[in-house]
């Protein structure tokens, strides 16, 4: 079993409602630049990764003639299928699958895209190979996903698995850069997004405990430097936290030709 993979249902399959309302992640900045930078042709067939509730899928089935999307969680699969029959998109194709191991055919895609869900991921470099080997030569590749700098990483994991323990790693932007070199793609476009995050909202999408909802905010006013500069807590005259930034990676790639 990937026991990732298995904590990664855990957690999201009881929570998949609120990721379908969240507005980092069904309206953030990202969605939109995403679909603005690859400039989507009617004669594609995309596949969004670990699509959660489908926010990209929804965005992008319009303007493609085919739209796969993926996830490992049946909740947020049925979530994504719910959302689609609403808006009457019937070119989607909703499929369970896992990203580093993708069960499709060889040079299938026009475009593929994954947003915020790689710092799940246990394997970044079999995600990567995977999207290469099922791009078209010449397609796609967007990928969104929250980043960190080097001296501060191994802070902003602890304090991302504290909340979620299926976190794995917010890759730095050099890291994301070599695994796309190892994989023969060539980034096209690469900007990083701030995104301020109401600290409440954010525990509650995962049904946080008392605990560590305290705990959670103590690591936010006690902050090394280096983090403190990256996450940039807002705290009140109380004490209390009240937001925070995080920073997306977003990169625009094209698979070798």
């Amino acid at each position: 079993m990937n026991t990732n993979l298995d904590l990664v249902t855990r957690q999201f399959g009881p929570n998949a409602a609120a990721y379908a309302v969240s507005a980092t992640h069904a309206a953030g900045e990202s969605l939109a630049r995403v679909v603005a930078l690859v400039q989507p042709q009617p004669h594609w067939r995309a596949l969004d990764i670990s699509k959660g509730a489908g926010h990209m899928a929804l965005a992008l089935a319009p303007q493609v003639r085919e739209m796969t999307a993926t996830d490992i969680t049946q909740e947020m699969l049925r979530t994504a299928e719910r959302l689609a029959r609403e808006r009457g998109l019937a070119n989607i194709n909703i499929k369970r699958a896992d990203a580093m191991a993708l069960p499709f055919r060889i040079f299938n895609f026009d475009l593929v895209t994954c947003r915020i869900a790689p710092h799940h991921f246990a394997r970044i470099d079999r995600f990567v190979a995977e999207c290469a080997r099922v791009l078209k030569p010449g397609g796609v590749l967007a990928i969104v996903d929250n980043i960190a700098p080097d001296d501060a990483a191994p802070y902003i994991d602890s304090f991302e698995r504290l909340r979620d323990p299926s976190h794995v790693h917010c890759l730095t932007a050099s890291e994301w850069l070599r695994a796309f070199a190892q994989n023969g793609f060539a980034v096209e476009h690469q900007e990083t997004l701030s995104k301020r995050v109401n600290f409440s909202t954010w525990i509650s999408q995962q049904k946080t405990s008392p605990e560590t909802e305290r705990a959670l905010a103590r690591m936010l006013r006690e902050a090394p430097a280096a983090a403190a500069w990256w996450l940039r807590p807002e705290i009140d005259a109380n004490d209390d936290v009240k937001s925070f930034s995080l920073a997306e990676g977003l990169f625009i790639c094209r698979s070798a030709g």
